[in-house]
Protein backbone atom coordinates (compact mmCIF):
# COMPACT_ATOMS: atom_id res chain seq x y z
CA UNK A 1 0.00 0.00 0.00
CA UNK A 2 1.56 3.29 -1.12
CA UNK A 3 1.89 6.20 1.28
CA UNK A 4 -0.24 9.19 0.38
CA UNK A 5 1.95 12.20 -0.39
CA UNK A 6 1.23 15.68 0.97
CA UNK A 7 0.22 17.07 -2.43
CA UNK A 8 -2.36 14.29 -2.80
CA UNK A 9 -3.86 15.08 0.60
CA UNK A 10 -3.87 18.82 -0.06
CA UNK A 11 -5.92 18.57 -3.24
CA UNK A 12 -8.36 15.89 -2.04
CA UNK A 13 -11.11 18.40 -1.29
CA UNK A 14 -9.75 21.81 -2.09
CA UNK A 15 -11.08 22.81 -5.52
CA UNK A 16 -13.38 25.69 -4.58
CA UNK A 17 -10.98 27.07 -1.99
CA UNK A 18 -8.08 26.76 -4.42
CA UNK A 19 -9.84 29.00 -6.93
CA UNK A 20 -9.99 31.75 -4.28
CA UNK A 21 -6.23 31.75 -3.60
CA UNK A 22 -4.22 34.91 -4.35
CA UNK A 23 -1.91 33.09 -6.74
CA UNK A 24 -4.79 31.88 -8.96
CA UNK A 25 -6.10 35.32 -9.88
CA UNK A 26 -3.83 36.06 -12.85
CA UNK A 27 -5.25 33.56 -15.34
CA UNK A 28 -6.30 36.00 -18.05
CA UNK A 29 -2.96 37.80 -18.20
CA UNK A 30 -1.06 34.54 -18.15
CA UNK A 31 -3.12 33.25 -21.07
CA UNK A 32 -2.42 36.48 -22.96
CA UNK A 33 1.28 35.62 -22.74
CA UNK A 34 0.73 31.99 -23.74
CA UNK A 35 -1.22 33.10 -26.80
CA UNK A 36 1.56 35.43 -27.88
CA UNK A 37 4.13 32.63 -27.54
CA UNK A 38 1.88 30.38 -29.64
CA UNK A 39 1.70 33.14 -32.27
CA UNK A 40 -2.09 33.05 -31.82
CA UNK A 41 -2.20 29.77 -33.74
CA UNK A 42 -5.25 28.03 -32.29
CA UNK A 43 -4.90 25.04 -34.62
CA UNK A 44 -2.32 23.43 -32.36
CA UNK A 45 -3.08 20.95 -29.59
CA UNK A 46 -2.11 21.93 -26.05
CA UNK A 47 -1.69 19.81 -22.93
CA UNK A 48 -2.11 21.54 -19.56
CA UNK A 49 -0.05 19.48 -17.10
CA UNK A 50 -1.20 19.68 -13.49
CA UNK A 51 -4.22 21.66 -14.64
CA UNK A 52 -5.83 21.73 -11.20
CA UNK A 53 -9.32 23.18 -11.46
CA UNK A 54 -8.72 23.93 -15.12
CA UNK A 55 -8.37 27.70 -15.01
CA UNK A 56 -5.85 27.96 -17.89
CA UNK A 57 -7.42 25.08 -19.83
CA UNK A 58 -10.84 26.71 -19.67
CA UNK A 59 -9.61 30.21 -20.53
CA UNK A 60 -7.60 29.01 -23.53
CA UNK A 61 -10.52 26.87 -24.73
CA UNK A 62 -12.77 29.95 -24.58
CA UNK A 63 -10.20 31.66 -26.82
CA UNK A 64 -10.48 28.91 -29.42
CA UNK A 65 -7.64 26.55 -28.52
CA UNK A 66 -7.87 22.76 -28.27
CA UNK A 67 -6.63 21.91 -24.78
CA UNK A 68 -6.42 18.69 -22.78
CA UNK A 69 -6.13 19.13 -19.02
CA UNK A 70 -4.51 16.45 -16.87
CA UNK A 71 -4.10 16.26 -13.11
CA UNK A 72 -3.36 13.61 -10.51
CA UNK A 73 -6.22 14.77 -8.27
CA UNK A 74 -9.66 13.36 -9.05
CA UNK A 75 -11.22 16.12 -6.94
CA UNK A 76 -9.46 18.86 -8.91
CA UNK A 77 -10.49 17.28 -12.21
CA UNK A 78 -14.08 17.00 -11.00
CA UNK A 79 -14.07 20.70 -10.13
CA UNK A 80 -12.57 21.52 -13.55
CA UNK A 81 -15.32 19.58 -15.30
CA UNK A 82 -17.98 21.38 -13.26
CA UNK A 83 -16.57 24.77 -14.26
CA UNK A 84 -16.33 23.78 -17.93
CA UNK A 85 -19.95 22.59 -17.90
CA UNK A 86 -21.05 25.88 -16.37
CA UNK A 87 -19.29 27.67 -19.24
CA UNK A 88 -20.90 25.37 -21.81
CA UNK A 89 -17.51 24.01 -22.88
CA UNK A 90 -16.63 20.48 -23.96
CA UNK A 91 -13.10 19.90 -22.65
CA UNK A 92 -11.11 16.71 -22.20
CA UNK A 93 -10.06 16.58 -18.56
CA UNK A 94 -8.19 13.43 -17.52
CA UNK A 95 -6.94 12.01 -14.23
CA UNK A 96 -3.31 11.26 -14.99
CA UNK A 97 0.03 11.02 -13.20
CA UNK A 98 2.27 13.54 -14.97
CA UNK A 99 5.21 11.17 -14.59
CA UNK A 100 3.52 8.52 -16.72
CA UNK A 101 1.59 10.19 -19.51
CA UNK A 102 0.37 7.86 -22.24
CA UNK A 103 0.91 10.35 -25.07
CA UNK A 104 3.62 10.12 -27.71
CA UNK A 105 4.22 13.19 -29.87
CA UNK A 106 0.54 14.15 -29.68
CA UNK A 107 0.82 17.81 -28.66
CA UNK A 108 2.46 20.88 -30.17
CA UNK A 109 2.47 22.83 -26.91
CA UNK A 110 2.54 22.08 -23.20
CA UNK A 111 1.92 24.36 -20.26
CA UNK A 112 2.64 23.56 -16.62
CA UNK A 113 1.94 26.58 -14.46
CA UNK A 114 1.86 27.42 -10.77
CA UNK A 115 3.84 24.30 -9.79
CA UNK A 116 1.61 21.95 -11.73
CA UNK A 117 3.15 18.79 -10.28
CA UNK A 118 6.74 19.86 -10.88
CA UNK A 119 8.54 20.57 -8.46
CA UNK A 120 6.30 19.03 -5.79
CA UNK A 121 7.53 15.46 -6.09
CA UNK A 122 9.34 13.94 -3.14
CA UNK A 123 12.54 13.15 -5.08
CA UNK A 124 14.50 14.81 -7.87
CA UNK A 125 14.12 11.66 -9.94
CA UNK A 126 10.33 11.90 -9.82
CA UNK A 127 10.43 15.57 -10.76
CA UNK A 128 12.63 14.66 -13.73
CA UNK A 129 10.14 11.98 -14.76
CA UNK A 130 7.53 14.72 -15.18
CA UNK A 131 9.77 16.68 -17.56
CA UNK A 132 10.61 13.45 -19.38
CA UNK A 133 6.96 12.52 -19.73
CA UNK A 134 6.00 15.96 -21.06
CA UNK A 135 8.87 15.90 -23.55
CA UNK A 136 7.63 12.55 -24.87
CA UNK A 137 4.10 13.92 -25.28
CA UNK A 138 5.35 16.76 -27.51
CA UNK A 139 5.98 16.59 -31.24
CA UNK A 140 9.16 18.01 -32.86
CA UNK A 141 9.15 21.80 -33.03
CA UNK A 142 6.89 22.10 -29.98
CA UNK A 143 6.95 24.65 -27.20
CA UNK A 144 6.90 23.99 -23.45
CA UNK A 145 5.96 26.85 -21.11
CA UNK A 146 6.15 26.34 -17.37
CA UNK A 147 6.86 28.02 -14.07
CA UNK A 148 8.85 26.64 -11.19
CA UNK A 149 10.32 27.77 -7.88
CA UNK A 150 13.40 29.97 -8.28
CA UNK A 151 16.34 28.49 -6.36
CA UNK A 152 18.07 31.89 -6.26
CA UNK A 153 15.26 33.39 -4.16
CA UNK A 154 15.85 31.66 -0.80
CA UNK A 155 19.59 32.36 -1.02
CA UNK A 156 18.90 36.09 -0.79
CA UNK A 157 15.40 36.42 0.67
CA UNK A 158 13.21 35.05 3.43
CA UNK A 159 10.45 32.70 2.23
CA UNK A 160 8.12 33.49 5.13
CA UNK A 161 8.46 37.24 4.60
CA UNK A 162 7.53 36.72 0.95
CA UNK A 163 4.36 34.82 1.81
CA UNK A 164 3.38 37.43 4.40
CA UNK A 165 3.90 40.25 1.88
CA UNK A 166 1.91 38.57 -0.90
CA UNK A 167 -0.93 37.52 1.40
CA UNK A 168 -1.02 40.10 4.24
CA UNK A 169 -4.60 39.24 5.24
CA UNK A 170 -3.64 35.55 5.60
CA UNK A 171 -6.52 34.49 3.35
CA UNK A 172 -6.65 30.94 2.03
CA UNK A 173 -3.72 28.60 2.59
CA UNK A 174 -0.90 29.78 4.85
CA UNK A 175 2.66 28.55 4.37
CA UNK A 176 5.31 28.55 7.09
CA UNK A 177 8.81 27.59 6.00
CA UNK A 178 10.55 25.51 8.65
CA UNK A 179 13.83 24.64 6.94
CA UNK A 180 15.51 25.39 3.62
CA UNK A 181 18.18 22.75 2.95
CA UNK A 182 21.15 24.18 1.04
CA UNK A 183 22.34 20.69 0.09
CA UNK A 184 19.09 19.66 -1.60
CA UNK A 185 17.43 23.06 -2.27
CA UNK A 186 14.28 21.72 -0.66
CA UNK A 187 12.01 23.80 1.53
CA UNK A 188 10.27 21.93 4.34
CA UNK A 189 7.19 23.90 5.27
CA UNK A 190 3.93 23.55 7.12
CA UNK A 191 0.81 24.44 5.16
CA UNK A 192 -2.36 25.42 6.99
CA UNK A 193 -5.57 25.37 4.96
CA UNK A 194 -9.32 24.89 5.15
CA UNK A 195 -10.92 22.44 2.73
CA UNK A 196 -14.19 22.83 0.81
CA UNK A 197 -16.12 21.38 3.76
CA UNK A 198 -14.71 23.95 6.17
CA UNK A 199 -12.38 21.46 7.86
CA UNK A 200 -8.99 22.87 8.91
CA UNK A 201 -5.82 20.96 8.03
CA UNK A 202 -2.12 21.14 8.78
CA UNK A 203 0.32 19.48 6.37
CA UNK A 204 4.11 19.10 6.32
CA UNK A 205 5.20 19.77 2.74
CA UNK A 206 8.44 19.38 0.80
CA UNK A 207 9.10 21.53 -2.28
CA UNK A 208 12.16 21.62 -4.52
CA UNK A 209 13.61 24.94 -5.69
CA UNK A 210 15.66 24.88 -8.90
CA UNK A 211 18.46 27.08 -10.19
CA UNK A 212 18.33 28.31 -13.82
CA UNK A 213 21.38 26.22 -14.74
CA UNK A 214 19.74 23.06 -13.38
CA UNK A 215 16.57 23.64 -15.41
CA UNK A 216 18.63 24.34 -18.53
CA UNK A 217 20.64 21.15 -18.12
CA UNK A 218 17.58 19.00 -17.42
CA UNK A 219 15.75 20.28 -20.49
CA UNK A 220 18.78 19.93 -22.75
CA UNK A 221 19.11 16.31 -21.64
CA UNK A 222 15.54 15.80 -22.94
CA UNK A 223 16.19 17.22 -26.39
CA UNK A 224 15.05 20.80 -25.94
CA UNK A 225 17.34 23.00 -28.00
CA UNK A 226 16.16 26.47 -26.99
CA UNK A 227 15.69 27.25 -23.31
CA UNK A 228 14.88 30.76 -22.09
CA UNK A 229 14.25 31.68 -18.47
CA UNK A 230 12.60 34.83 -17.12
CA UNK A 231 11.18 36.06 -13.86
CA UNK A 232 7.54 35.02 -13.36
CA UNK A 233 5.05 37.63 -12.19
CA UNK A 234 1.55 36.30 -11.46
CA UNK A 235 -0.84 37.49 -14.16
CA UNK A 236 1.88 39.39 -16.03
CA UNK A 237 4.32 36.98 -17.65
CA UNK A 238 6.71 38.88 -19.91
CA UNK A 239 9.94 38.43 -21.82
CA UNK A 240 10.89 41.89 -20.57
CA UNK A 241 11.15 40.60 -17.00
CA UNK A 242 14.71 39.35 -16.64
CA UNK A 243 15.15 36.77 -13.90
CA UNK A 244 16.30 38.27 -10.61
CA UNK A 245 16.99 36.89 -7.17
CA UNK A 246 13.80 38.57 -5.90
CA UNK A 247 11.60 36.52 -8.26
CA UNK A 248 9.90 33.73 -6.33
CA UNK A 249 9.20 31.79 -9.54
CA UNK A 250 10.93 31.32 -12.87
CA UNK A 251 9.15 31.37 -16.20
CA UNK A 252 10.65 28.81 -18.57
CA UNK A 253 10.11 28.73 -22.33
CA UNK A 254 11.64 25.71 -24.06
CA UNK A 255 11.47 24.47 -27.64
CA UNK A 256 12.28 21.09 -29.12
Amino acid sequence: MSIKQWYETLFDNYGKQYDKEVFTQGTSGECDFIESELMFNNNIKIIDVGCGTGRHTIELTKRGYQVTGIDLSAAQIERAKEKATQEGLNIEFLIRDARHLDFNGVFSAAIMLCEGGFPLMETDEKNYEILQSVAKALSPGSIFIFTTLNGLFPLFHNINEFHEATNPKQEGARYVSETFDLMTFRDINTTYFTDDNGVKHELVCNERYYTPSEITWLLKSLGFTSIEIFGAVIGAYSREHKLQTKDFEMLVIARK
